[in-house]
């Protein structure tokens, strides 16, 4: 009888509710999934120099996404449908980039230590889930 143990490393989840738009929107979002290059694309949308790691824009994505949805619900004129588009696609390619990306050692490590404080404070109880693994 072999020794395996049953521990299993799992990518963390996304722990923001999931997007409701537009049958469309998500049409041509997955669409643009195939011309998008994440070295390329993503510093242009960001306006920054450099490419971040993957998932680690996620949260700035959503929030200027939910900026954009919010003016498309009001009608105003300051709605930008091109760049709605392009932050659906960033923010598609990035959540798979994200759990595409392998957890390095640091990773784990900070990963442990926010669950460990998670138990110290009673938020997460022992054997059960985890926020990142729900």
């Amino acid at each position: 009888m072999s020794y395996m143990p049953n521990i299993i490393q799992f990518q963390p989840r996304i722990a923001e509710a999931g997007l409701r738009r537009p049958r469309i929107l998500i049409r041509a979002a997955r669409e643009g999934q195939s011309r998008w290059r994440r070295e390329r694309d993503l510093p242009r949308l960001l306006r920054s120099d450099r490419c971040p790691q993957p998932g680690a824009c996620l949260k700035r994505l959503r929030a200027e996404e939910d900026m954009l949805n919010a003016a498309r619900l009001e009608r105003r004129a300051d709605y930008d449908m091109n760049r709605h588009v392009l932050l659906m696609i960033a923010i598609l390619a990035e959540m798979r980039a994200a759990v595409a990306a392998p957890v390095t050692g640091v990773e784990r490590l900070r990963q442990g230590a926010q669950n460990a404080a998670l138990r110290a404070s009673g938020a997460i109880a022992l054997g059960t889930a985890s926020p990142e693994h729900p």
